[in-house]
């Protein structure tokens, strides 16, 4: 009877230690809950962009019942008010569809990249525009397309936006100079057409423009001459005209011209000691290569392809530090590096 009695009395401990050790447990997962730093409206329009991207395997973190900023791959958090900040979607062909227009709901996010994803499809949706705090946009190489999203030129607080190597049409938007930091725009290798627009020559802060890979035709606007950009890129274009103003500019250290159709006398050209990079081959450019060239710290140059004539001026980095290709197939150049002697 005695280890009757026992035996009961351990058994009521262990049960009394068991329901003990759940309750605790539930207590611990509802405060575990409770002390989630994500906020509940940056959860759920996660929760909706996972979705609009078929659910990958690359946001397999991204679950209702984990914390987005300690738990999941790619979300970042601001360290004081715990709202999402940053959103980071890369390389993955398992992400497909379309961004959900929940992104509109992201409401402190300041920075945003889409990478390599060659199945994401359609359009930026238009509550992108609510995005307020945003400042660095980075949406490369997609299947995003359409005319370009003028609801960007809404978002005061951009400072850089990338979209190379999407599928965007049209015109190039003239909205953006409305934006007063704007620092650098690479709208390379998409589909837009038309000329370049008159204003892009009156950005204020721009530092970096590349317009690169697309079907853009016409001049260069004359407002270029005095821009205060350091770099431009317009190579693999259908422009024509002359752009030795360009040249000229006393801000510009990276010029970045070639594949197009422009056509002018690079003898009557003064280039600034500044410009670093210096590429305007395979267009239609006479004319002799100017010595002030040799005054420049080049890092990248190439004259090939064009209708240059005349001896190849020795200084610099003009002889040592670039091959005989980047002089090649041009009317009559001579002198080191080309195996052709000068008269």
């Amino acid at each position: 009877m005695e280890n009757y009695q026992s035996l009961c009395f351990l058994c009521s401990l262990l049960l009394l230690c068991f329901f003990t050790s759940t309750d605790s447990s539930s207590a611990a997962g509802a405060s575990t809950t409770t002390t989630q730093r994500c906020h509940p409206q940056d959860k759920a329009a996660l929760l909706q962009i996972k979705q609009g991207f078929g659910n990958p395997r690359t946001l397999r973190t991204w679950t209702p019942e984990t914390d987005c900023c300690t738990s999941w791959f790619l979300v970042g958090c601001d360290q004081t008010n715990n709202r999402v900040d940053f959103l980071k979607v890369l390389y993955s062909h398992h992400v497909t569809g379309q961004l959900s227009p929940a992104i509109g709901d992201l409401t402190y996010l300041q920075i945003l990249a889409f990478s390599k994803l060659p199945n994401v499809t359609g359009t930026i949706p238009q509550t992108i525009s609510k995005l307020k705090n945003l400042q660095f946009i980075d949406i490369d190489e997609t299947g995003f397309g359409g005319p370009f999203p003028d609801v960007l030129s809404q978002m005061t607080s951009l400072t850089t936006l990338y979209l190379p190597g999407n599928k965007f049409t049209g015109p190039l938007p003239t909205s953006l100079v409305q934006l007063p930091n704007f620092g650098e725009i690479n709208l390379s290798q998409n589909r837009f057409t038309g000329t370049i627009p008159e204003v892009y020559g009156s950005f204020k802060n721009l530092v970096g423009v590349s317009l690169a890979g697309n079907q853009l035709t016409g001049t260069i606007p004359k407002s270029f001459r005095h821009a205060n950009f350091s770099s431009f890129t317009l190579t693999n274009n259908k422009l024509t005209g002359d752009a030795s103003f360009l040249i000229e500019n006393p801000n510009l250290s990276e010029i970045q011209l070639a594949h197009n159709s422009f056509s002018f006398d690079l003898s009557k050209v003064k280039v600034n000691s500044i410009v670093q990079q210096f590429d305007i081959s395979r267009n239609k450019i006479f004319g002799t290569i100017p010595k002030s060239l040799t005054e420049t710290s080049l890092q990248v140059f190439n004259v090939s392809y064009n209708e240059l004539c005349g001896e190849i001026p020795v200084g610099g980095n003009l002889q040592g530090y670039f091959d005989e290709t980047s002089y090649s197939h041009n009317k009559c150049l001579c002198g080191a590096p080309l195996p052709i002697a000068c008269p």
